[in-house]
């Protein structure tokens, strides 16, 4: 599909109130900025900011740039520095938002920030234990404290949406992922969003896991050396990036999620980038819909005789 016309997602969210947590930079920035293009007003949380830089260390990417984005794009952008393992942060977070909107809609959980932590391909006993256990904080701590305190304000109405973003859906990592702590902490959001979807169907809220496949995040095109506009270049550095999608994909998998009327026949469930792109009929930035769980799960595993062209 590769060269065809784009085609972005529609849905308007004009008067919905979300919070994107952890929006700094990659999936939870292109999140944010689309929610607010369908005219939603978006809190945007993180650790780093103008001032402050998280142990991540990328300075540049803070979460006063996503708000302006979310506001150039259409939404109100409002910024609010927020250590999600500080529950006294995320309980003042949630009464702010309640004092100033008196609702939440829609909870994009999309904290994480532990890739620099990552030792892949290493045995429990030889891991950095201090480093293993603060990336599982980082990445199941943080989504449990900020499900505590804004759950009770997004089942004041129904309709409410929790998205709990990961890394590969639930089929997929089935494969053990390389590294204990990593493996854990991305598979605890498919079973936070099954947990949550039980508790939130009284009140007629939804709750899903959401990953995206091979994700062009400004990290990973740092890794290899290229840039969104030649970011094919790094093929020849790993094949297996012929796969990969802008952020924008993920992002429109959310818009649609948030703004569908019967969102709720997904709740409890594993979602994919691609696979709500087939669903909701959106492509990525480049007019193409990279299915790339299926290419892995086909041709990287199964030995399929197929290229990743064939899968976008």
């Amino acid at each position: 599909m590769t060269g065809q016309h784009e085609r972005a997602v529609a849905g308007d969210l004009t008067g919905k109130v979300v919070l994107a947590a952890g929006a700094t930079r990659g999936a939870g920035r292109a999140m944010a900025v689309e929610l607010g293009r369908a005219g939603a007003l978006v809190y945007v949380t993180g650790r780093t900011t103008r001032e402050r830089v998280s142990e991540v260390g990328r300075p540049t990417e803070t979460i006063e740039q996503t708000a302006e984005l979310v506001t150039a794009a259409g939404g109100t952008g409002i910024a609010v520095p927020t250590d999600h393992l500080e529950p006294a942060q995320v309980k003042a977070l949630v009464e702010r938002i309640d004092r100033e909107q008196g609702r939440l809609d829609v909870l994009v959980n999309g904290l994480w920030g532990g890739d620099h932590l990552l030792e892949f391909d290493t045995k429990l006993w030889d891991l950095d234990l201090a480093g293993g256990l603060r990336m599982f904080r980082l990445g199941v701590d943080s989504h449990i404290i900020t499900g505590h305190f804004a759950l009770p304000l997004l089942i004041r109405r129904p309709g409410g949406l929790v998205v709990e973003i990961t890394d590969g859906t639930a089929a997929f990592n089935r494969t053990y992922r390389g590294n204990l702590c990593f493996d854990l902490a991305k598979n605890a959001p498919h079973r936070i969003a099954f947990g949550l979807a039980a508790e939130l169907e009284e009140y007629g809220g939804t709750a899903v896991s959401l990953t995206p496949g091979f994700l062009r995040s400004e990290a990973m095109l740092e890794h290899f050396g290229v840039t969104e506009e030649n970011w094919r270049d790094a093929v020849a550095k790993e094949p297996h990036f012929a796969i990969a999608e802008s952020p924008a994909l993920i992002a429109r998998a959310v818009r649609a999620l948030a703004a569908d009327p019967d969102k709720g026949r997904w709740s409890g469930q594993s979602l994919s980038s691609g696979q709500l792109a087939k669903e909701y009929d959106f492509t990525d930035t480049d007019g193409s819909r990279p299915d790339c769980f299926r290419y892995f799960e086909e041709v990287v595993f199964g030995g399929k005789a197929e290229t990743a062209a064939d899968y976008r």
